[in-house]
């Protein structure tokens, strides 16, 4: 099912549909700042396992990422100190991924991961259906494979690839090729392990 929802003003209607399909255990692929992104509820165990297999990871090893909306979510999940605090205040929302050690109240299916990785998009859509289903968002980035680039930022196409997939694909308007920044921020002083689209302020 492919739905079109406008980045610059989400229609209320569309992000409940949405949501409705997270709760019931659906999985998605949303737009972001970046790239395109599967996405499902963090409590789907299921779901939640689903993308590590079309990610082709291990699920223990895989990066899987939390979207959340507003500061004070973040804070519910993983642990920050006043240097890591800043400094995402600083930058988000935008395209970073900060990694993070994990707190007592990640899900279970997490518990054996340390560390987890927090992004807040530069867009209304993501942080909308967020917002509404009251918790934060795993999500994955989708394939990067430079044949076929087409597949990852033309909405119509990524339904046609990955519709049979999912239960959902959102057009939010053409993705992007570059994925977020990754800032490392579990040791004293926070490290650039890979330099994507946002640029450190």
């Amino acid at each position: 099912m492919l739905i079109k929802i406008y980045d610059t003003n989400p229609n209320p209607i569309e992000i409940r549909r949405v949501v409705e399909v997270l709760r019931k255990g659906g999985i998605i692929i949303f737009p972001t700042d970046g790239v395109y992104a599967f996405g499902c509820n963090i409590f789907n165990a299921s779901g939640v396992e689903f993308i590590a297999k079309l990610k082709e990871h291990d699920m223990r090893k895989a990066n899987l990422s939390f979207i959340c909306h507003e500061m004070s979510q973040i804070s519910e999940y993983a642990k920050m100190d006043d240097v890591s605090f800043k400094l995402m205040k600083r930058n988000l929302p935008g395209p970073f991924t900060f990694i993070l050690n994990g707190s007592s109240k990640l899900p279970k299916l997490f518990k054996n991961k340390k560390t987890v990785g927090i992004r807040m998009p530069q867009n209304n859509i993501a942080l909308e259906i967020v917002r509404e289903l009251g918790n934060p968002l795993m999500t994955s980035s989708i394939f990067t494979d430079e044949k076929t680039t087409e597949y990852i930022t033309d909405p119509e196409l990524i339904e046609e690839k990955y519709g049979h997939q999912v239960d959902m694909v959102i057009d939010g308007g053409m993705g992007g090729l570059i994925h977020s920044t990754i800032v490392d921020c579990t040791e004293d002083e926070p490290v650039i392990i890979r330099q994507g689209a946002g640029e450190l302020q």
